[in-house]
């Protein structure tokens, strides 16, 4: 069953467990020496985290097949949290059959490995299909507003995220340190570290709103922080889950702090337009899908093409 697992996987995996074991403790420590603090979001958030490495590791463990379905499913997941959000006409509830539709197809070009069709399914056919299918219904009113919510939801939720699942069919001989598995940990991993290193930065440093209108809490000092951390972790990782040069992996550092940056603070301007705090409340402390993925939205296509250009 882990025939498709490097060494260097597990071991990472295990690095994973471990710090949720340190968390763990470190939370349930602070809970007894300080009973009068409430540390019920911090606990949450340990708790989801949990499960959500849980159920990556087992998709990634059991099988390729497990792992690109656990990636559709999360799209799915998204995309439903995404239209359960913004406004949508009633005229086209039919359309977001096919919106839905375009999930399994999505996924199925990665399984397949049809990286042709992979890149234009959802650019292309689906850009034309859906506002095709709106002006068959007939009803013009929002009509450019309705088709362009729709898509860039697709783009984002479906075709964004379906490059962490590609990874999983990259030519393993092209990495043999880590393999398809390996490259889908590095990216995740540092994309959910740069969310937390950028947040723990500005706690102990920020002074300098940098987007305040956007995100009130993000700071020059924590972004900074966050993408040098971030970049000095990514060199020390790229031998051991990619195959990435030294100089090369500095440049997927830099791409994964910066497009996590600009995908959080895309997805808090979509909520702020909307007018929600949390996208939803899934996860206990994290908020909803969206409000975990949202770095990720950016990061996977960006790193995605980065080491697919340089070594596949």
């Amino acid at each position: 069953m882990l025939s498709h697992i490097t060494p260097s996987v597990l071991a990472a995996l295990g690095g994973v467990l471990g710090i949720l074991v340190v968390a763990s403790l470190v939370s349930a420590l602070l809970k007894r020496l300080h009973p009068d603090k409430n540390y019920t979001e911090l606990i949450q958030r340990i708790r989801s985290w949990w499960i959500m490495i849980g159920i990556f590791s087992g998709a990634i463990l059991l099988s390729r097949t497990a792992s690109i379905l656990f990636f559709a499913f999360v799209s799915f997941l998204a995309l439903k949290e995404y239209l359960s959000l913004i406004p949508t006409r009633r005229a086209d509830r039919r359309v977001l059959f096919w919106a839905y539709a375009a999930i399994p197809f999505q996924y199925y070009w990665v399984h397949e490995q049809w990286y042709g069709m992979f890149i234009i399914f959802i650019p292309v056919y689906l850009f034309l299909l859906l506002p095709m299918r709106m002006v068959i219904i007939g009803e013009t009113k929002d009509f450019l507003r309705a088709a362009g919510t729709l898509h860039w939801g697709l783009m984002t939720m479906v075709f964004s995220l379906s490059h962490a699942a590609f990874f999983l069919v990259l030519d393993g001989a092209r990495n043999p340190a880590g393999g398809g598995a390996g490259l889908v940990l590095y990216l995740i991993f540092l994309t959910q570290f740069n969310d937390v290193a950028q947040y723990v930065w500005g706690k102990l440093t920020g002074r300098h709103k940098i987007i305040p209108k956007v995100s009130p809490n993000k700071t020059w000092e924590g972004f900074l922080g966050g993408v040098g951390t971030t970049t000095a972790l990514a060199m020390i990782l790229a031998p051991h889950l990619t195959p990435l040069t030294l100089v090369e992996s500095l440049g997927a550092g830099l791409l994964i702090a910066l497009g996590g940056f600009i995908g959080d603070v895309t997805i808090s301007a979509l909520k702020r337009d909307i007018g929600v705090k949390d996208s939803g409340s899934l996860l206990p402390g994290h908020g909803g899908i969206l409000d975990r993925i949202d770095s990720l939205t950016y990061t996977a296509p960006l790193l995605f093409h980065f080491v697919y250009y340089l070594h596949y």
